[in-house]
């Protein structure tokens, strides 16, 4: 016999954290995909072109973005468990 479908408190449910966090992951690829923001050479970093620094400026901001997401949707499946449980 088939199992039945999840029921609606268990299921996955959209929430505001959860946009916020997709929000933070997807920010990322919309900025490098964007490539006519930032294929130019000026302002110059220390010598470097502004097409190179900003790319990597963009790996530190995805990293906390990242982290950011991460503990968002932690702390909601915290909160969820620990609000079933009562």
């Amino acid at each position: 016999m088939p199992e039945p479908a999840e029921s609606p408190d268990t299921g996955q449910v959209v929430t505001p954290t959860r946009v916020v966090a997709a929000v933070c992951l997807i920010a990322p690829f919309v900025a490098m995909l964007w490539v006519s923001s930032y294929a130019k050479v000026e302002p110059t970093l220390i010598g470097v072109p502004f097409f190179y620094w900003y790319q990597m400026l963009w790996v530190l901001i995805s990293t906390a973005l990242t982290l950011l997401a991460y503990r968002l949707v932690l702390r909601e499946q915290r909160a969820r468990k620990g609000g079933a449980a009562k």
